[in-house]
């Protein structure tokens, strides 16, 4: 009742003079291809016309248009391909990540130091080597074969030894070969027996060496770490020989430096075992192993796994692989027999006291350690190739200059310099600073 009184009260009005717009047809009927075809849009050099003649003619701005696919299957096939397995994107592990790796390095470095004791030291044993068995150059000379031997028949069995047994299990079969070959050695044991003793040494030491190598060039910044690694091998390199020569010039047994080496072996087994146990099932390398796999399959798949035989076969194609191991060849033969056979020419030539000279190629081996804990710095900012080449040539002309000062043939000596980048006051300086 309230409701329709208050309503009551309002008076509409209505105007009908207020304009309201007009009503638009709209036509539902859309345009024929005719209509469309009519129509004339302005040409900006997008597109191709023809002329008069009929021959398609190009505009001054025409760029060439590429197709744009239109089906799925086109879609999917104007994507870019699957990475192969040297396009894959690993993510690149360093010396504190993951945080087991400082010690993977460590241990490697103390297994390094291990391979210098036993590579330096028969050099400074050999005049006792001769004198306890009675034999000369010929039969000695032996070892040194045999330990190629060694290191040549690892080549062919570290993969295998690798890809069955783990990176830690390899490494720790490793240094039992070298410690059973250093307790037969130890003993007081025919001499063919310590030439097979010498061959299951070179076996042992070039699987480690195989292994931490890779381990350590595919670590950030591996350039430094390898030369780390490789100056402990010039540190066992130093302490061999001064180790050596003190036992057997005071009456100790040539033999008994090898519990020396034996000692060392038995903590580098411990240690390598508890460094790299969980490498393969570690986080990050579960990872990194994952991608390489998968890249690997599809490449297999699009490609074709090679077979082992056939990845010789590039190796062998790859230049690269050719010279860099010619190179180590002739540079780790050398290294080896120079250290060890100048000790026996001093002692014959130069009638040098086999007390004494054996601390004489720890000097050598000391500009090995120096070298590879500074020069690897100057190195790794340098591309490879030219690196590599300056200490080649430079290790050449000094050694021309020392063999020239020794010898006194100044004259000559002015004529290396000359040809090299040395000048007349590094000639005067080393010809007064050279004995002789």
């Amino acid at each position: 009742m309230a409701a329709q009184a208050f309503a009551a009260g309002f008076h509409l009005i209505s105007n009908d003079s207020v304009s309201r717009p007009p009503t638009v047809k709209v036509n539902a009927k859309p345009p024929s291809i005719e209509e469309l075809d009519a129509i004339d849009l302005p040409n900006y050099g997008l597109t191709k016309t023809n002329d008069a003649n009929g021959v398609p003619r190009t505009a001054e701005r025409c760029d060439p248009i590429e197709v744009v696919p239109k089906t799925p299957n086109e879609l999917e096939q104007s994507q870019s391909p699957t990475p192969k397995q040297d396009e894959a994107t690993n993510i690149v592990p360093n010396f504190w990540y993951p945080k087991m790796n400082r010690w993977r390095v460590l241990s490697a470095c103390t297994q390094y130091l291990g391979n210098g004791l036993n590579d330096s030291a028969p050099g400074a044993l050999i005049p006792y080597i001769e004198q306890w068995y009675g034999i000369g150059y010929a039969v000695v000379s032996t070892l040194f074969i045999s330990n190629a031997v060694g290191f040549i028949t690892a080549a062919f069995c570290c993969d295998p030894i690798a890809t069955r047994l783990g990176r830690a299990r390899s490494l720790m079969l490793a240094e039992v070969y070298v410690i059973l070959g250093s307790v037969i050695i130890a003993c007081p044991v025919p001499f063919p027996v310590v030439v097979v003793a010498y061959a299951a040494i070179g076996f042992g030491q070039a699987v480690t060496i195989a292994l931490n190598n890779v381990f350590c060039a595919n670590l950030a910044n591996s350039t430094v770490i390898l030369g780390t690694s490789h100056g402990s091998y010039g540190i066992g390199g130093i302490v061999g020989p001064l180790a050596a020569t003190a036992l057997a010039s005071n009456g100790v047994h040539w033999s008994r430096f090898y519990l020396i080496v034996i000692g060392v072996r038995i903590f580098n087994l411990a240690a390598t075992g508890w460094a790299f146990w969980d490498y393969e099932n570690e986080g990050q390398n579960q990872f990194t192993n994952s991608l390489q796999q998968i890249a690997s399959r599809q490449a297999a798949v699009e490609m074709g796994k090679p077979s082992k035989s056939q990845l010789v076969g590039r190796a062998l194609k790859n230049r690269t692989t050719l010279i860099g191991a010619l190179f180590i060849f002739a540079y780790q033969g050398a290294e080896v027999s120079e250290s060890g056979w100048f000790i026996s020419y001093l002692i014959d030539y130069r009638n040098g006291d086999p007390a004494r000279v054996g601390y004489v190629t720890s000097g050598f081996w000391g500009g090995i350690t120096l070298g590879r804990f500074t020069l690897v710095h100057l190195v790794s900012r340098m591309e490879p190739l030219t690196g590599a080449e300056l200490i080649c040539q430079g290790t050449s002309y000094w050694r021309e200059i020392i063999r020239d000062c020794y010898n006194g043939q100044f004259a000559n000596l002015t004529h290396h310099c000359g040809r090299g980048q040395g000048s007349i006051s590094r000639v005067e300086m080393i010809c007064v600073l050279t004995p002789g």
